[in-house]
């Protein structure tokens, strides 16, 4: 049996990914020190809320470079909504208006999910409900990547206020349209691997990512 480390660090739901992973084979470690983490062969960082208080949460678990060292290793390490967010170098969304540094595994900036659509409306914000994923990276489908299993058009759940924009062009997998916004639904680097969207919580499709992570 394939075992799963899942990084818990008080700021996410973890009862419906760690059932997602069961379901899916795992057998799951809940990880809350550097020395639970030591020897993860899989690493699934989930999160839900604000940016600045996911990273605090990491910070004062003593988290963010065992995290960072063990990706760089090539550890597989799959974020989840907050969790891929923090992936990157940093985020708009903080308390103090400066921009709030991230794990910095992938390059690029999280911000604020524009206000308005590409027409002018008011846009509800946040981003909630299943949208249609299409493939991003000058990608024509998604053979070939972690969402081989995903059609271009599968739909997947999503709840977020802000949204990743990866420096480096092949870094974004996938996005989702949103008031006439392609944002930016999944990120992908080497053993790197980020969902906007909640694959525990979007059905068939989602948890056949899930078992391609665990099958890794």
């Amino acid at each position: 049996m394939r075992t799963v480390t899942v990084i818990n660090y008080g700021r996410s739901n973890l009862l419906s990914v760690r059932r997602a992973l069961e379901h899916c084979g795992a057998a799951v470690r809940l990880a809350q020190t550097p020395a639970e983490l030591a020897g993860a062969e899989k690493l699934v960082l989930p999160g839900v809320g604000a940016f600045a208080d996911g990273m605090a949460g990491l910070e004062a678990a003593g988290l963010v470079e065992p995290i960072r060292a063990m990706a760089r290793r090539g550890v597989p390490l799959l974020g989840i909504c907050l969790g891929m967010q923090m992936l990157l170098e940093e985020s708009d969304e903080s308390d103090t208006g400066a921009p709030c540094p991230g794990l910095g595994l992938i390059p690029g900036r999280v911000q604020a999910i524009p206000a308005r659509d590409t027409a002018g409306a008011k846009l509800p914000v946040p981003n909630i409900g299943w949208r249609p994923l299409a493939p991003a990276g000058g990608r024509a489908d998604f053979s070939g990547t972690p969402f081989s299993s995903v059609q271009p058009g599968d739909e997947f759940y999503f709840v977020h206020g802000y949204s990743a924009h990866p420096a480096r062009l092949q870094d974004a997998l996938a996005t989702a349209a949103y008031g006439g916004h392609n944002l930016c639904a999944a990120v992908w680097h080497g053993s790197i691997l980020g969902t906007q969207f909640h694959p525990e919580k979007s059905a068939a499709p989602g948890l056949a990512l899930v078992q391609a992570f665990v099958d890794l």
